[in-house]
């Protein structure tokens, strides 16, 4: 059985928009790869069956459409086929084991490298949720839970738009006793409560579908966790103060290297701090606490 890749070039404004597309089209997979010196792309597989003609001529009209509201879009769409073993290679090998930050090991399901002593496995089945680790917006914000959890120890946690729920598995790993963990999207919601089963830990992790606004008024956290776009940040100031608790942490990311200092400055007039900020690959992540008044 042969499969096809497209390849399309992408950037910070437009990757979730088009990841978003190529899966509507029937994608079996979805990569997203940030080289350093090289223009972002999205790899996506699909099966032999799909027109390659038809797909190619979908991906240029959205483009189309994102050129029209001034976007600028780089190289154009490649396509090309893959027989069956490399298929599968391809999507596993951009998935490798990564360890990130003091503790964490983050694996595909299908790796059976050993855990390094020291560090917490953590087992993310790569799908239509975003968060494998790989990304540097999620590499950020694990790496600023280990650090905070390295010093603390938060009874009520709350990952705001899960996706996988590589968030909230990895801060039970790092010895939380529970999370609630939600989402607007049914799929991530889905993926979320595979990947919880699949560490062991779905009693610890209750998944959730809505926003942090469905939750009861008076639910606060010890510790929040959000890995969604700024101007989501944004729009939830209000509930980030409402559902930290006093003298809580927020850990955000999905910000855009710059955009964390409009976001900071909405906080802290509702009583947050800035404490430590972590850059990587053009995404900046930020650790907040809340004061106690």
């Amino acid at each position: 059985m042969a499969f096809w890749e497209l390849t399309v070039p992408t950037s910070p404004e437009t990757v979730e928009g088009l990841t978003n597309f190529l899966w509507e089209q029937g994608a079996l997979g979805v990569v997203e790869e940030e080289v350093p010196g090289d223009p972002a792309r999205l790899r996506a597989f699909y099966a032999e069956s799909v027109s390659s003609h038809r797909l190619l001529g979908a991906v240029e009209e959205y483009r189309a459409a994102l050129r029209a509201l001034g976007f600028a879009l780089g190289a154009e769409p490649a396509i090309a086929p893959l027989l069956d073993e490399e298929w599968a290679s391809a999507w596993q090998q951009s998935f490798p084991p990564r360890e990130v930050g003091e503790r964490l090991l983050i694996v595909p399901p299908w790796e059976t490298v050993a855990t390094p002593p020291g560090r917490h496995r953590v087992v993310i089945e790569p799908g239509r949720a975003f968060g494998t680790g790989h990304h540097g917006t999620t590499e950020g914000c694990l790496v600023l839970i280990d650090r905070w959890l390295a010093g603390a120890s938060p009874a009520r946690v709350l990952d705001v738009g899960t996706g996988t729920g590589i968030l909230a598995v990895a801060v039970v790993a790092l010895g939380a006793p529970r999370v609630f963990a939600i989402d607007v999207d049914p799929d991530a919601v889905a993926a979320a409560r595979k990947n919880a089963e699949a560490n062991g830990v779905a009693d610890r992790i209750h998944v959730g579908l809505g926003g942090p606004e469905a939750l009861p008024r008076t639910s606060a956290f010890d510790l929040v966790v959000a890995n969604i776009l700024a101007h989501t940040h944004l729009g939830l100031v209000k509930e980030y103060r409402r559902r930290v608790a006093p003298f809580g942490a927020l850990v955000l990311g999905g910000m855009l290297t710059g955009e964390e200092d409009q976001v900071t400055r909405a906080m802290v007039p509702l009583g947050f701090t800035p404490r430590e900020y972590f850059e990587r690959e053009g995404w900046t992540s930020a650790v907040l606490v809340r004061d106690g008044a």
